[in-house]
């Protein structure tokens, strides 16, 4: 999995205190678009911070992280339509797209593109540079627009809405019984991660046999 532009969380949860939703719309806007900031870890902080501290709501966190993936993506494909296959192997190397992540985006693209920009939105590879690729791929805007509204939203929900519930919880542990379940909680959330970062090495395999050259 690529890992974002390292930024403490304390400094993550400085923003978010001190901005609100435009920080969320802001990080999860860039990272759409391209640059490799962790904009889906500031939703996951918002929406905690939401969940203990009832200063933001879920329904604002929620809507604001699906705009930031729209607008961000959007501008994402028109980067890529404008100029994106020059650009990657140019400047790649500079946020960590190299010849393979290349070519995990062309076999993705060429077997499975609505689903890839949906899907991707989960996908932290994929997130980051899933527009930027459809663009650069030509794909027809009105059904990346589609697949990547609904992406966005249901990404944004899913999340939001999951830490949300999360946070609350958090607040209100009171005995070994709950300890347990959010013990539980994060044990299937890192399951989650290795899952993702499995699924990786595997595309990863199956591009470099596709596109040997």
């Amino acid at each position: 999995m690529i890992v974002a532009a390292i930024v403490p969380h304390s400094e993550l949860n400085h923003l978010l205190a001190t901005w609100g939703y435009p920080a969320v719309f802001l990080f999860v806007g860039a990272e759409s678009l391209g640059i490799p900031i962790p904009g889906e870890t500031m939703l996951i902080l918002a929406s905690l911070y939401a969940g203990s501290t009832h200063k933001l709501s879920v329904e604002g966190v929620v809507a604001t992280a699906a705009a930031g993936a729209i607008v961000g993506d959007n501008i994402g494909y028109l980067i890529g339509r404008v100029g994106g296959y020059r650009l990657l192997k140019r400047y790649g190397r500079y946020i960590r797209v190299d010849e393979r992540r290349l070519k995990i985006g062309r076999y993705l693209f060429d077997h499975h593109g609505g689903k890839v920009v949906f899907f991707g939105r989960f996908v932290s590879v994929l997130r980051t540079y899933a527009a930027f690729l459809a663009g650069t791929n030509e794909m027809h805007w009105a059904t990346f627009l589609a697949w990547n509204a609904a992406g966005g939203i249901v990404w944004a929900t899913i999340f939001g809405v999951g830490y949300y519930a999360f946070g609350s919880t958090l607040k209100h542990l009171q005995g070994g019984i709950d300890v347990a379940l959010a013990a539980a909680a994060v044990a299937g959330i890192l399951a989650g991660i290795w899952y993702l970062r499995r699924k990786e090495r595997e595309l990863g395999e199956r591009a470099e046999a596709a596109y040997p050259d």
